[in-house]
Formats: structure tokens, sequence, C-alpha cells
């Protein structure tokens, strides 16, 4: 029996959130053996090759003048700095620890929204972003035992993942995303080729290693397309609480892969973190009701980059 558009939308977010989330599983495996540099490098390389090979498929490259734009800059340089951000946080983290708190996301990008381009936030969804940031701060505990310096480095790369998705709202939609992907790409590796000297310098490879980040690479492209092709079936209201799957990924490859096990506080603040978001899509549905069907249509569902 054939899947509704719904089902199918959720089946293909499903499927993306796994493919980015063992693509962060096997770059930390590859970062025992190697420094962040030149992981970002590698696995920038073969993702600049398969997002290149896309967006020349897509014919993308009839607008490269359009990357000069102040607002894919911005968009592009947050992209780079959320990534060095969570590579950071990857080395020397939890997996499940990491994908709790990036949770937060879209309560931060409401909440960027409100502040900076007048959204109107009613005091439920507001109540709501309060408690998720009440589950991150259970999750990284700052000021006990359990916290981790290190847990600074993932709200790093929230917050540039945010300022990241609030500039997406300001690129103008002529602008073909697989050409802001590129430049990502491009931008992650030529900063990994930077940081492999300062980072102890260049490990040599072997095949698993090259094959492992290639592989991660090859997931990225897989996350990104299947993301794409949920946005385009079904309901964004009833697809988008299928990102949190994401978390239970995490959480099982941790604890296959590196032996991570979730500790009560981590289970607790993600629950938290998790709850708020999904209510945060309930408010949102229930307020899009109410405007006309352009202005609770927006393009600020779509796709992230690589």
């Amino acid at each position: 029996m054939a899947l509704s558009p719904n089902h199918a939308g959720a089946v293909f977010m499903m499927v993306s959130m796994a493919g980015f989330t063992v693509n962060d599983a096997l770059v930390k495996l590859a970062a025992t053996e190697m420094n962040m540099g030149q992981v970002m490098l590698v696995r920038g390389f073969f993702a600049t090759l398969l997002i290149t090979a896309l967006a020349w498929h897509m014919g993308a490259f009839r607008s490269v003048r359009l990357l000069l734009h102040p607002m894919v800059v911005l968009r592009s340089a947050c992209e780079l700095g959320a990534t060095v951000f969570f590579l950071t946080a990857l080395v020397h983290l939890p997996i499940g620890d990491i994908s709790a708190v990036l949770q937060a996301l879209p309560l931060m990008v409401t909440m960027g929204a409100a502040l900076f381009f007048g959204e109107p936030v009613g005091w439920r969804r507001w109540l709501s972003i309060g408690a998720g940031f009440a589950g991150v701060l259970i999750v990284i505990r700052p000021g006990f035992s359990g916290f981790s310096v290190y847990s600074l480095a993932v709200l790093g790369s929230v917050f540039c993942a945010t300022v990241r998705d609030l500039s997406t709202r300001a690129v103008p939609p002529e602008v073909p995303t697989p050409l802001v992907s590129v430049m990502t790409a491009v931008l992650v590796t030529v900063a990994g080729a930077i940081l492999v000297k300062p980072l102890g310098g260049w490990t040599p490879m072997d095949g698993w290693e090259l094959g492992t980040l290639a592989v991660a690479a090859g997931l990225l492209i897989v996350g990104y397309q299947f993301i794409i092709l949920a946005m385009r079936r079904g309901d964004i209201s009833f697809i988008a609480p299928f990102r949190y799957t994401s978390l239970l990924w995490a959480i099982l490859l941790g604890y296959l892969i590196f032996a991570d096990v979730p500790d009560l506080p981590m289970i607790a603040g993600s629950a938290i973190i998790v709850a708020s978001g999904l209510y945060m899509l309930y408010r949102e549905r229930v307020v899009a009701k109410r405007l006309p069907i352009a202005n609770s249509t927006s393009p600020g569902m779509a796709p992230e980059g690589l």
C-alpha cells in the first residue's frame, strides 16, 4: 500500500536525520586518529566534489554572481562558525549530549525572529522557549561536576546556526540552495586546510580512514537530499517533528559505537527540550490557521545547506 504524502514525508525526514547523525558518528570516529582541521579538510574535499556535481546538474552555477550578496556571505560565514564549534565539541563530548542541545535551535530561531524581525510570538511560545533553555542548562550542567567547557562550543554552534537560519530569510529567493551549499563546503574545506598545522599537523591516513570520511561526506548529501524530499511532501507541521528522531539516532549510535550511556540529567533535559520544541510547532500551527495562506507559508522551513 502506497504511503500518503504526509507519511512519505515523515519517512524521508527520518532518513535525512539518520544520514546527518551517522555522518556525525563517523566524523567523531575519524577524529580519534587525526585533528579536527584534517577531518574538516578531507571530509570537506569529498563533500565539495559531491555537492558541486549536484549543483552543476541542477544548473545552479548560472547564478554564481549571487554568491556575493551580503546575506549569502553572512550565512556562509555563520555555517562555517557552526561547523567549527560543532566539530570541536564532537571530539570531546558524547554525541547524544550534543544532539540534545542542538534540538534547541528552533527555539533560538523563533526568539531571534521575534527580537530582530518583529515576528509576533505569544506568551505561550515565550514560556516554551524558556522551558527549552532550562532543558539545555540541565543537559550541560554549568557549575556542576558533569560540566565540560566544550559544552560552550555546542552553545557557540547553536548561536552561529541561529544567525545562519535568520540570515537565510533575507537571502534573495532567486539564489539556488545548492549554490549556497557549494560555497559553504568550499569555506569549510579551506578552513580545515588552514587549521591542520596549528592543530598538530597532518596525520598519514590509510584507506579505512579515507573511506570513513568519504562515506561521511556522502551521508551529508543523503541527508540534504532527503530533507528536500521531506519538505516537498505533505504538511510541514506534520513532518517537522520528525527532525527530533536525530536525537534517538545520536543516543543509539553513542551507545553502540562509543559506549556512551545517557545519564538522568541528559535524559530529563532532552525530554524538556523536545517537549518545548513540539509545543512550539503546535502553537505555530494554531497561529498559522488564523493567518492568510500567503502569510502562513514560510520559506524559513526550507532545507538547510551543508
